[in-house]
């Protein structure tokens, strides 16, 4: 069976962790801070606190901005439940909003439409690591009239004026829009590590913050240091010093740091990042879009384009003119020929949570278009020539035995 997205292990990873082991300091320490210090570098931001996952950085974000119940958050449709998930915690409102039919990342025009005097936050996700249109959400974001509809309800908020656009860019760490990085493209970013992802350290995320002035960046990140510490103003390192052992818990904050075991296999990803794992990633993806351009069922994913450049995470391809019990069949097809594919995602007015709170699939035509085609691809560093050559051969075989082509 070929897997669907193993983790890439290697020996240097392997031996930074035990690196970090014998040295004595497992939590969150130098590593961790370097490990921070290296992504701000990568990404071009100002300041970056690693997290233990990337839901943690959303919610922290959120709280810190000051988003509560009777406040509005708006978030696509069609994303994995965390997005939605964080917003529900701080007793806000989701406002979902439906995607692009080509690639399937927030509509602009639907987050205009949704504005009201309650919304504090937009929360666009660079599905499958290619980036939102940020240019035209920070316009947006931006516009007098779009201003004068935000109603500030606390220090921080007047402080920025508008809107804020925190990026879900679990997706799409080394994803580019227009030369610019993931991590610098909206206010702040956060990024999921998690074993499937790109970049991995087993759990783990960081909060990217690119405020623009009156913020201090740096003055955020220490705060945001604080939050996840239970709000304790000292961390374990900065005790170590001689004499620093007293502390204060100065709110009741949360527990979400990162620990220098997870930061070892980070900094050894990111070290080889640029050089081997997008190179690989992305040789795979153009071999799935020059085998499949050949069909005319396939609908091809964009994995770059004039201002925008992948971070090759997920391969969603969809069929053309399929329902979606003939992709699932297609899906079920395709397992039994020993190759496991997956779904990214099932819209949120189609789970539970959501559907029993009052969200209707119906609402949402174009997420449930492209969810109900849709079927996600192997895409893995360690994914041989060989093995791509076997899901290609399973997909269109799985394809055509379905549609009886």
């Amino acid at each position: 069976m070929i897997p669907f997205s193993p983790p890439h292990i290697t020996q240097e990873a392997i031996d930074e962790v035990v690196d970090t082991l014998k040295s004595g300091w497992i939590t969150t320490g130098p590593k961790t801070k370097r490990f921070e210090k290296e992504i701000t570098a990568y990404c071009g931001n100002n300041s970056t606190l690693c997290v233990n996952s990337a839901t943690f950085g959303l919610e922290l974000v959120l709280r810190w901005f000051g988003v509560g119940p009777g406040d509005e958050v708006i978030v696509p449709a069609y994303t994995y439940c965390a997005s939605a998930n964080v917003i529900v915690h701080t007793g806000a409102t989701p406002v979902m909003v439906d995607i692009n039919q080509d690639d399937f990342n927030i509509n602009v025009n639907a987050i205009e439409r949704a504005i009201t005097s309650k919304t504090k936050v937009i929360i666009p996700v660079d599905i499958a690591g290619l980036p939102c249109d940020y240019d035209s959400i920070n316009q947006l974001v931006s516009r007098s009239d779009i201003k004068s509809k935000f109603c500030a309800a606390d220090e921080t908020q007047a402080n920025l004026g508008r809107v804020l656009v925190l990026s879900d860019s679990a997706h799409s760490f080394g994803a580019r829009f227009k030369g610019k990085v993931a991590g610098s493209l909206a206010d702040i970013s956060v990024f999921s590590f998690h074993a499937v992802k790109n970049l991995t350290t087993a759990e783990g995320g960081a909060i990217a913050l690119n405020l623009p002035a009156p913020f201090d960046n740096e003055e955020i990140y220490k705060s945001f240091n604080t939050f996840s510490l239970h709000g304790q103003n000292r961390d374990a390192l900065a005790k170590t010093q001689k004499g620093a052992w007293k502390y204060d818990v100065l709110y009741s904050g949360y527990k979400g740091n990162m620990t220098d075991i997870m930061a070892s296999i980070g900094l050894i990803d990111l070290k080889y990042y640029d050089s081997k794992t997008l190179i690989r990633r992305k040789d795979i993806m153009t071999a799935y879009q020059d085998a499949f351009s050949k069909y005319s069922w396939a609908e091809l994913p964009i994995i770059h384009d004039v201002n925008r450049e992948s971070s090759f995470h997920l391969y969603p391809l969809r069929i053309k003119n399929v329902s979606e019990e003939q992709r699932d069949l297609i899906i079920q097809s395709i397992f039994e020929r020993d190759v496991s594919v997956n779904v990214h995602f099932q819209p949120l007015p189609l789970l539970t949570a959501f559907k029993k709170t009052g969200y209707s699939i119906n609402d949402y035509p174009v997420a449930y278009y492209n969810y109900s085609r849709e079927i996600s691809l192997p895409v893995y560093y360690t994914l041989t020539e060989e093995h791509v050559d076997i899901v290609i051969k399973a997909v269109i075989e799985a394809v055509n035995e379905v549609l009886e082509l």
